[in-house]
């Protein structure tokens, strides 16, 4: 087989991706990030998002190959991160601002979002790295910033032990107030949860 013929289907394959616009295709991710957030991710398919969105499953197929690639493609191209460009002047008015950012966040499905993947991110590393990539570790690194920040200022000791918890704290409460009270982390809740645990954790007022 000369080197053209096994470049071929490739380049079929390449020339029928071409075919999808980036408008088409937030569409699958739509449809797929919604079916997960009504039904969990155990009960979506690709059949479903293909009848949902008026195509070919071999559309989704030969784009994506799997439905767990299809889901990471969708939460990779939804990320649109909160906390970057919180700069208040201070370390305490950047995570009140986190709060109200994070609760407004959690208010737009993002939370059930999440708990529709619980089971499915235990057991799928890609989906896992698909959304610390998206949702996780670019809403991290900004508080992380906003840390930085504070110690330069000199509002907080760089060895104050619980700073390294503050993304976890603030991260995690989102996702366990549903379970816990079966409500979402409103940004009432994250705010009076900022001042009562992780500001004077941080000596801060």
């Amino acid at each position: 087989m000369t080197s053209q013929a096994a470049d071929a289907p490739e380049t079929v394959v390449a020339s029928r991706r071409s075919k999808i616009t980036p408008e088409r295709e937030q569409e699958f991710y739509d449809a797929a990030l919604e079916q997960i957030r009504e039904c969990g991710y155990e009960a979506l398919t690709m059949e479903g998002v293909a009848a949902s969105t008026r195509c070919s499953k071999s559309t989704l197929y030969r784009q994506w190959k799997t439905k767990p690639r299809l889901v990471a493609a969708a939460l990779r191209a939804n990320s649109c991160p909160r906390f970057a460009g919180i700069d208040t002047g201070s370390l305490a008015g950047d995570l009140r601002a986190v709060a109200k950012a994070a609760g407004e966040w959690s208010g737009h499905d993002n939370t059930q979002l999440l708990q529709s993947l619980g089971h499915a991110l235990l057991e799928d590393e890609q989906l896992q790295h698909a959304l610390r990539g998206a949702l996780v570790e670019p809403e991290a690194a900004a508080i992380k910033e906003m840390i930085q920040r504070g110690i330069d200022r000199g509002e907080v000791a760089a060895g104050n032990p619980a700073l390294e918890f503050v993304p976890a704290q603030l991260l995690g409460v989102l996702r366990i107030r549903p379970v816990l009270e079966g409500r979402s982390a409103d940004a009432e809740y994250l705010t009076e949860f900022v001042e009562a645990a992780v500001l004077p954790a941080l000596g801060l007022t």
